[in-house]
C-alpha cells in the first residue's frame, strides 16, 4: 500500500457527510416551518441536533419542545435546495443577509412539499419524506467556543414513520439497500455516492468546489 502525504491545514469545514433532514416545527404564529439541516447524529431512541442560535428553528424547538424530523432521500435534493438560504425569521440576521438568506412565511409552498399532520407532536411532517420521526426535545445545550453560537438538542422518537417499501418484509427493519439517503458532504449535495444537485447552500458560503452545473 502506498500511504498518501498528510499536511497540517487550517481546515475551513468539518462537514464530512452526514444526512439532511428537513426538521418540522411550528413558528410563534402557529405556521408550519420546514428548515434543512444536516448536524444530526442518532444514538438508541434519540438524536443530537446541531442549530445555530440565529435560526427560526432554534427558537422554536426552544419554545414548543416539540418537532419532527423527516429524512430526506437522494431524489429529493431539488426540494432541499429550494430551501437552502431562506430563513422564517421575519427580520433575517445580518450575517445571513450578506451571504443571500431572504425571508420566506410559506416553507412548504417554497419547496414545493406537503405538509402532514404529526400523530403524537404539533410539529408538520413533511409527506414526501419516506422517513419522519416524530420527537421531543429532551434537553438543550449551549455549544461554540470561546462564545455559544449555537445549541445542541437532545430530542426523543416518540413516533416513526416509514413508508413500507423501504422496509425488510415481515420485519421493523429498513432496508440498507433500498435506502439512499441523501447526503451534505462539504455543503454539497450527494446520494449514492455521486454528486447528485448544485447546492445553492454551497455557493452562498463560497465553496470553492464546483461539481455540477445548475439546471437549465
Amino acid at each position: 500500500m502506498i500511504l498518501g502525504m498528510h499536511v497540517a491545514i487550517d481546515l475551513k469545514v468539518l462537514y464530512f457527510g452526514t444526512p439532511v433532514v428537513l426538521i418540522g416545527s411550528r413558528n410563534p404564529d402557529g405556521t408550519a416551518n420546514i428548515a434543512p439541516m444536516s448536524s444530526a447524529w442518532w444514538l438508541g431512541r434519540s438524536c443530537m441536533l446541531g442549530l445555530g442560535n440565529s435560526a427560526q428553528t432554534t427558537a422554536n424547538l426552544l419554545r414548543e419542545r416539540q418537532c419532527v424530523l423527516n429524512l430526506a432521500p437522494s431524489t429529493m435534493a431539488g426540494a432541499v435546495d429550494r430551501l437552502a438560504l431562506t430563513t422564517s425569521a421575519p427580520l433575517v440576521p445580518v450575517h445571513k443577509a450578506a451571504i443571500g438568506y431572504r425571508y420566506e412565511s410559506d416553507k412548504f409552498a417554497t419547496a414545493g412539499l406537503t405538509e402532514q399532520a404529526g400523530e403524537v407532536v404539533a410539529a408538520p411532517r413533511v409527506a414526501e419524506c419516506p422517513i419522519q420521526l416524530e420527537c421531543e426535545v429532551a434537553a438543550a445545550h449551549p455549544f461554540g467556543v470561546p462564545e455559544s453560537h449555537a445549541t445542541a438538542f437532545q430530542v426523543n422518537v416518540v413516533r416513526a414513520h416509514v413508508e413500507e417499501d423501504l422496509l425488510v418484509p415481515g420485519t421493523h427493519y429498513v432496508d440498507p439497500l433500498r435506502w439512499d439517503p441523501l447526503i451534505m458532504k462539504f455543503c454539497e449535495f450527494f446520494g449514492g455516492g455521486a454528486d447528485v444537485y448544485p447546492s445553492r447552500l454551497a455557493a452562498g458560503w463560497r465553496m470553492p468546489h464546483r461539481l455540477r452545473p445548475a439546471p437549465a
